[in-house]
């Protein structure tokens, strides 16, 4: 199950929803940063769960001037692979960056000057990143221990990459002034 599936399919089996208040709830959660779920992708994710039998829906009346609306919820089938795939998630540590690794293991095949120019510019969305959930943190309030968790999470992870990067950065540096000094030795 995609970070995106189990992330709706959790919605949904918290009460029954429709689209539009999944995207709602991603907004005011924060989640669509660590699920990768756009506003058109809520829908088919919403039909795809449907077909593999794990969610069903049914038109709601529309209430006052609003639309009618198709409300989905979690079916025993659905409610089982969310749970399996939640306590899955749980007990293991998640995928690292792995774009960001492959992207390390090419820097041998890199201009020096254009790493370095790369690396600080990820420190800098690492920074604003930090500084966007620190804002919807503080923004929510009363939060459950869940979400407190997802935030508290988040802001320490980005935190542990930004003292990664902070020391890795100089001594990356440091190294390419050493290659340099050897080559100009020689």
């Amino acid at each position: 199950m995609t970070n995106a599936e189990l992330a709706i399919l959790g919605l949904v089996a918290e009460t029954p929803r429709h689209g539009y208040e999944i995207e709602q709830v991603l907004e005011q959660r924060n989640m669509r940063r660590w699920a990768d779920i756009g506003f058109s992708s809520i829908y088919y994710l919403l039909t795809k769960l449907e077909k593999k039998g794990w969610i069903s829906s049914q038109m709601q009346p529309a209430q006052g001037k609003g639309p009618a609306r198709r409300v989905y919820s979690i079916l025993p089938a659905g409610q089982q692979a969310w749970y399996q795939a939640t306590l899955a998630s749980l007990s293991g540590p998640g995928q690292a960056n792995t774009a960001f690794l492959v992207g390390l293991a090419g820097l041998p095949g890199i201009r020096p000057q254009d790493a370095v120019a790369a690396l600080r510019q990820y420190r800098r969305h690492v920074l604003e990143r930090i500084q966007e959930v620190e804002q919807a943190w503080q923004a929510a309030e009363n939060l459950p221990a869940f979400l407190q968790g997802m935030f508290e999470y988040s802001a320490n992870a980005l935190q542990t990459e930004l003292d990664w990067l902070d020391r890795y950065i100089p001594r990356f540096e440091s190294q390419i002034t050493e290659q340099d000094d050897d080559e100009e030795e020689a």
